[in-house]
């Protein structure tokens, strides 16, 4: 995964940038079984995004919690959660990084919050992103509602976030599309080749404010 090194694969400058919110996870809490059952298609539409991603030079960066585990890195929190004994290892193991990705560890909900995430997004010059992962009404939703805050331009799509209940999900995807101006469609509906021009001239249209 890429942290420091500058000598990867990964793009140094992108104007779009794929988030996974908590992917990596070993789901140990309760309900977790029902975030699971809901969880587990997602990741399997979030494998087809990232190989299109990949194919167009957009980079993925893995926005994810520590576990409390402070003194543990990236590669060690993938290690657990890929363990036969985590519950979340089925989505770990479809979703695990490549060597050219990046990544943030998070201490609390939103991935902008007392995290690199503000200064990685500034280097690769993005401007729009892509959020994805787990949970839609919690991490997702704080994430995307900070990232609005900054003016990025936000795509999450239904089909690759996931809550512990379908109703919970759909509630999120609602306040992130109304309220947070996110484009929620499905991620095979949206066009990575031009999604870049796309963006640009939905900017250059007159924002109006919803009101508070």
């Amino acid at each position: 995964m890429k942290n420091n090194d500058l000598h990867g694969n990964a793009p140094d400058q992108s104007e779009i940038a794929l988030l996974l919110i908590d992917v990596i996870n070993d789901l140990d809490f309760s309900e977790a079984d029902a975030l699971l059952e809901q969880a587990l298609p997602m990741a399997r539409r979030i494998v087809e995004l990232r190989k299109r991603v990949s194919k167009n030079a957009i980079p993925a960066i893995y926005v994810n919690d520590n576990f409390g585990q402070w003194r543990s890195d990236f590669r060690s929190v993938v290690k657990h959660c890929t363990d036969p004994s985590s519950r979340g290892a089925p989505i770990a193991k479809l979703l695990r990084p490549q060597e050219d990705d990046y990544f943030v560890l998070k201490p609390k909900h939103s991935g902008f919050y007392s995290t690199t995430l503000d200064v990685l997004l500034e280097y690769l010059h993005v401007d729009t992103l892509i959020v994805t992962g787990i949970a839609a009404n919690i991490c997702v939703l704080f994430t995307a509602n900070d990232a609005y805050m900054r003016d990025f331009a936000l795509y999450v799509p239904e089909n690759c976030v996931a809550s512990n209940t379908p109703e919970e999900t759909s509630y999120a995807l609602t306040q992130m599309h109304r309220v947070l101006k996110a484009d929620i469609r499905d991620s095979a509906e949206i066009d990575l080749t031009n999604i870049a021009g796309i963006e640009t001239a939905r900017r250059r249209q007159p924002r109006r404010s919803a009101g508070c």
